[in-house]
């Protein structure tokens, strides 16, 4: 016999997944209806239109893909690649390598603009390898979460779109949590996921792209084999259930029978999208602002050094040094434990190095805050860390009782 499903409560500070909303809970458990249900595309028109906010984009095309934010980052890259086109990877973290290993599948030529983890690269230099090496593509990352720091585009964005490159970025780190202009900021493509700021369950990958790339989709589109034996293409995109440029007619009013929608993470990301809005986009990046003050404030009141850059560092991500001498897993596994509460460490040359913690959409809470502030600081002085007793939530605690 098995038991019945009893998960334990947890309060979760890493970044991502994080706490889910009850009322997005509670939409999950709304009744199934067919993924052609008249109303069932209400429910999605409203979707495409509110996941454009957070994105910053007048874009026509905005939607969802059934699959984490990596499936949303894959269909992009492969809708646009063809084999041996080159992609330049400008790389100061970890996922600007999932990035490359992705455009490698697609058998494209991958160049690696790299530079040690701390900060992030001065536009400048990525601009003048763009004009180097010429590629068809520029991938990278808005907001890296191994090491919480945020790359400026503006300028690399600009200089894209003068130059007939296309810029893709991956913003799951960012969407919902800090400002992300698309428009603005000249980028292509860009790829969110749900699990993150938008306080969902993970299992959706948000994605918005221009009208050049919808040129380009168009040139490549194939009509699934057992809907049609016409509309065969030479070029067609590589995977079948990535394939943006079915997804946008399943999505669109043509609403071809592409896959099984995932109805109820639809439901969850339109209640999930819904509340974002309906708090004010401007005042959920305030949130995670002072939050993030908060999470600083009490860090640096036990005398613990934060990783990376200050000036590039993201609200939604704080890497924390490991003291000399202390055990980071055991402070995890104790956290988790005794306090119940979750944080991360980092990968790649930061494993072992920091801990990371979360500042994402519902997890972003005050009292989230206070909490994880206070069991990090009671599980250091178990294991003798020389930190300052008694100082972390005291300084949280002057970040929002002085705040406007």
């Amino acid at each position: 016999m098995y038991n019945e499903l009893n998960t334990p409560i947890r309060t979760i500070m890493t970044p991502g997944p994080v706490e889910v909303h009850p009322r997005v809970r509670q939409a999950m458990s709304t009744p199934i209806i067919g993924q052609f249900d008249p109303a069932f595309f209400k429910i999605m028109n409203e979707v495409k239109q509110m996941i454009k906010v957070p994105f910053g984009t007048k874009n026509e095309q905005a939607f969802a893909i059934d699959g984490t934010s990596r499936a949303g980052l894959e269909a992009a890259l492969i809708g646009l690649i063809e084999p041996g086109d080159k992609v330049l990877i400008p790389a100061y973290g970890r996922f600007a390598y999932l990035l490359g290993e992705i455009c490698e599948r697609a058998k494209a030529t991958t160049i690696y603009l790299e530079k040690e983890w701390d900060s992030v690269f001065d536009q400048k230099e990525i601009i003048e390898a763009i004009a180097e090496h010429q590629p068809k593509i520029v991938a990278m990352v808005h907001g890296e979460t191994a090491n919480g720091q945020m790359q400026p585009l503006d300028k690399i964005g600009a200089y894209c779109q003068e130059h007939e490159t296309f810029l893709v970025v991956d913003t799951v780190a960012t969407y919902g949590g800090v400002p992300v202009k698309v428009d603005e900021w000249g980028i292509d493509i860009a790829v969110a996921g749900t699990q993150k700021c938008v306080g969902v369950p993970a299992g959706l990958a948000l994605i918005t792209y221009n009208d050049r790339v919808e040129k380009v989709l168009t040139s490549r589109y194939q009509k699934e084999l057992g809907l049609s034996k016409d509309f065969r293409n030479e070029r067609y995109i590589s995977s079948n259930y990535l394939d943006l440029s079915q997804l946008q007619r399943y999505w669109d009013e043509n609403r071809i029978n592409h896959h099984t929608e995932a109805t109820s993470m639809i439901y969850a990301l339109h209640e999930g999208l819904r509340l974002l809005l309906q708090e004010g986009i401007e005042a959920g990046y305030e949130r995670h602002q002072l939050n993030d003050r908060a999470i600083q404030a009490g860090i640096h009141a036990m005398g613990l050094g934060i990783y990376g850059d200050a000036e590039t560092k993201m609200a939604t991500v704080t890497p924390i040094l490991i003291p000399e001498g202390v055990d980071g897993e055991a402070v995890k596994t104790m956290m988790l434990e005794q306090f119940g509460v979750e944080i991360a460490s980092s990968f790649g040359p930061l494993n072992g190095k920091v801990w990371r913690f979360g500042n994402m959409g519902f997890s972003s809470r005050r009292e989230n805050v206070l909490q994880v502030l206070g069991a990090f600081e009671a599980t250091l002085l178990y294991y003798g860390a020389d930190i300052h007793c008694g100082k972390a939530v005291q300084a949280a605690l002057d970040v929002y009782l002085t705040a406007k």
